[in-house]
């Protein structure tokens, strides 16, 4: 006997060839005349997921909504997946994960009682190893996906899917798609029936539709015809869950240990500024949960819960898998620009809040000094270059120079000017450059004071043989002035880059954005080269001389910064490299002006690691990449490291995701130009050719990537610590404290070692506050988690990409592990 689960759903993409008012509409819609077929056909069930559908129905048909949780709680409708969407797979970290995760649980518990234990993601493109820890973590023991279509990497189309720490879940491959066509399920059914041997079960998901539809009364009537003349087959409307479980006591299932990538790796690219703006609201909202804990917890402010939950919520639809990867209309990326830059601004002024209140205690200014406050939101101390402007107490309009000097405890350190952002042409606006080691959670105070010079004094770094050679104890670095570019890159005397690196190049693509036809952008068509002295002299908008296309803009003690500026048909490009005087580390800014169709811009750095492994960080986990060429995705970090040379170089970035690798040579993706919304249907041509056809990622776009070498374990143990400090970036301000209050101490430490505190924040039901570990390198590892306020010095093992989730219950002064989705 056959026996064939039916799982009824409605694929509803809340944003794609529409906007979400669309999207809402049609879930109205949608969700109604599926309540109509749940209580017309006796033993039907509705399946539905994603929090977001569900809070549109609530707040704009919410007698429907009741409707909805009269049938869930009559078995009739299932709530399914239980996340607040299905999101992109690859990009979001391994926290924001938990989030939709939590805010999805979190959801359906209160409005309807239920804890799905099979999560799903139909629609996503391709799905990070790191998941499957998540999930089970999550109380999740199974798991439905789709793509990547002909997957061959897994044993077979249901398996033992092995995440990053001897994590496991059940999976199942969605054969045939997620819909049906109208009248057709039964066709899809007879299918998946011819298909199965004897004697054994199976899954299919049928409704109408990819912009919703769900369940059909002409479905509806010929599925109950086909039940009532079974032979050989039992057909049963059902939900995931009861799959899985008849799934597990009917076979065991073979094992797969791996990602489920890649797919449509155009969108790792597409739509740029989304990734960017994405990954800053990641960074600044669990920052700034981090900073407000901390002051929560020490009587300063009250800990704003539901500010927070909005911005989080902003994050979670900026996640969705046609929104993150860039693959909707216009107006849908400008939507969710906006969306992102609303969840911004809240972080921004909460932000600010917690910055303020864990001033306290600082002490008042001496006479002509100016205070610049650094608040260092990680458990450990940060070791970095910081930058903060501020105002002269009044303008200086004679010819000569306010020199600004930092001070510590009353002790110089290294600093040095750097132009400010204004473009003022006056002695009145400072901006400050200092090397500084910041102590954990906490605020580290530092004074500017003024010294009168004649002029801001000259770069003294020159020009030899058509090279700038850049020298410190540490480090060599030796930039071209014939092209613009990083010629040598040696760190304690060892050679990691091969002439030419740093040098945008620009790839065969075409109008498709998810590019669904290649795994590889392959084919070179040109690069950039530097611009001659007149053109490179009218791009930087310099009238008054003729300006050298590679110049030293900023000398001093703390760094030497060059720039050069280069051109490639209709498009221009300023490249800046920041080159520290201590440490090994350099900054790469990329400032492009984009004005090419149906073209891939790439960041080449070829190195001398032609023999390198290829890594990338992913969601609470790190996976080694393809080495062929092939376009990966990776989040804050990528590295290439050789056991033969025991050498390892590392590139951390502020929002890309794309990249690949081969002989040595990493490109990093920047930025695509293809069509809005569109791909290749049979031989019809992908864009309208008789007309304007926008692209995408037209105009100026902006990078930074922190580029390092050098011994492998070394760099292997510090770059996720790097990563965080980079983009959860230590918030400095001049600021002059009254000097009241009390000054709050270090509230958060984690002693040894170089776990990573993903979120520390307060629980979403109770008064406790969670704080969330993991460990970054793949090896066990110990740590103390330390709060001196609560006499808490509590020891913490995590073993290799292990995430264990604290909750901290400060009246009673104890930490105690609790589960990832605090219930």
């Amino acid at each position: 006997m056959k026996k064939l689960y039916l799982l009824s759903n409605a694929h509803l993409d809340p944003v794609w060839q529409w906007e979400w008012e669309e999207g809402a509409a049609a879930a109205v819609s949608t969700f109604r005349a599926a309540a109509d077929f749940c209580e017309e056909f006796d033993g039907y069930i509705f399946n539905h997921n994603e929090v977001i559908l569900y809070k549109w129905i609530e707040e704009y048909e919410p007698t429907l909504f009741k409707r909805i949780q009269r049938l869930v709680s009559e078995g009739k409708w299932h709530i399914m997946g239980g996340w607040y969407l299905q999101p992109d797979c690859n990009m979001p970290s391994g926290e924001s994960f938990v989030r939709q995760i939590l805010l999805g649980k979190s959801y359906f518990l209160e409005k309807f009682g239920v804890e799905p234990t099979t999560a799903i993601n139909f629609d996503s493109f391709g799905h990070t190893q790191g998941l499957v820890q998540i999930m089970q973590q999550a109380g999740y023991d199974s798991y439905i996906f789709m793509r990547p279509d002909g997957f061959d990497k897994a044993p077979a189309r249901e398996f033992v899917w092995e995440g990053f720490n001897g994590s496991e879940i059940m999976a199942h491959r969605v054969m045939g798609g997620y819909n049906s066509a109208l009248g057709e399920a039964h066709i899809k059914i007879n299918n998946a029936l011819n298909d199965m041997p004897d004697n054994t079960i199976s899954m299919v998901l049928w409704g109408v539709g990819n912009h919703g539809g769900g369940p059909s009364r002409l479905d509806l009537n010929k599925i109950k015809e086909m039940m009532d003349n079974a032979n050989g087959y039992e057909l049963i409307h059902s939900r995931p869950e009861t799959y899985f479980k008849a799934l597990k006591e009917a076979v065991e299932l073979p094992r797969y240990n791996g990602d489920l990538n890649p797919r449509f790796v155009g969108c790792y690219t597409s739509m740029i500024r989304i990734k960017q703006k994405h990954r800053q609201l990641e960074n600044e909202l669990y920052m700034t949960e981090k900073m407000l804990s901390a002051a929560a917890l020490q009587g300063m402010l009250s800990y704003p819960a539901s500010d927070l939950h909005e911005a989080t919520c902003d994050l979670m639809m900026a996640q969705f898998h046609d929104i993150l990867p860039g693959s909707s209309i216009q107006p849908a990326e400008e939507a969710s620009l906006r969306l992102i830059d609303h969840g911004l601004e809240i972080a921004a002024r909460l932000k600010a809040r917690a910055f303020f209140a864990l001033a306290a205690g600082q002490p008042k200014a001496e006479l002509k000094e100016y205070p610049v406050l650094v608040y260092n939101p990680h458990p450990f101390p940060v070791k970095g270059i910081f930058e903060c402007e501020f105002m002269l107490e009044d303008q200086n309009w004679k010819d000569e120079f306010s020199m600004p000097v930092v001070y510590r405890d009353g002790q110089q350190i290294a600093s040095q000017p750097e132009k400010e952002l204004s473009n003022l042409n006056l002695d009145w606006r400072k901006r400050v450059v200092f090397e500084a080691e910041l102590a954990p959670s906490s605020m580290n105070r530092f004074d500017c004071r003024i010294e009168m010079l004649e002029r801001k004094p000259e770069p003294e770094l020159k020009l030899q043989d058509g090279k700038y050679h850049f020298v410190s104890d540490e480090l060599t670095v030796t930039v071209n002035t014939r092209t613009g570019l990083i010629d040598e890159y040696l760190v304690g005397g060892g050679s990691y880059l091969r002439p030419d690196a740093f040098c945008p190049i620009v790839v065969e693509d075409n109008e498709d954005p998810w590019r669904m036809d290649t795994n590889t952008f392959a084919h070179v068509i040109g690069k950039f080269s530097l611009m001659d002295t007149g053109a490179g002299t009218d791009f930087s908008g310099v009238k008054e001389r003729l300006l050298p296309s590679v110049r030293v803009i900023e000398d001093g003690e703390v760094r030497t910064v060059i720039e050069s500026v280069l051109v490639y048909g209709n498009s221009s490009i300023c490249l800046t490299y920041k080159l520290p005087k201590k440490g090994t580390e350099i900054e790469v800014q990329v400032r492009v002006y984009w004005n090419e169709k149906d073209k891939m811009l790439k960041l080449s750095i070829p190195t001398e690691l032609r023999d390198g492994i290829y890594f990338g960080q992913t969601a609470f986990g790190a996976q080694q990449l393809a080495a062929d060429g092939e376009e990966t995705v990776a989040q804050k970090w990528v590295a290439i490291q050789s056991n033969e040379r025991n050498q390892a170089i590392t590139c951390i970035n502020n929002g890309t995701y794309g990249s690949d690798y081969r002989d040595g040579e990493l490109r990093l993706s920047l930025l695509r130009s293809p069509g809005y919304c569109a791909h290749p249907i049979n031989d019809r041509a992908i864009v309208m050719q008789d007309r304007f056809s926008p692209r995408i990622d037209q105009g100026e776009r902006q990078y930074t990537f922190w580029f390092n070498a050098g011994a492998l374990e070394e760099r292997r143990t510090v770059v996720d610590r790097e990563a965080d400090a980079h983009n959860e970036r230590p918030y400095a301000l001049s600021f002059f404290p009254s000097g009241d209050g009390e000054k709050p101490a270090s509230y958060l430490q984690l002693e040894e070692g170089t776990i990573q505190l993903s979120a520390f924040k307060k629980e979403e039901r109770g008064e406790g506050y969670i704080i969330r570990l993991f460990e970054p390198t793949g090896h066990k590892q110990t740590t103390f988690v330390t709060i001196p306020s609560l006499g808490i010095r509590q020891e913490v093992q995590l073993n290799g990409f292990e995430i264990k989730t604290l909750r901290l219950d400060e009246k009673a002064g104890v930490l105690v592990e609790t589960r990832l989705c605090e219930n």
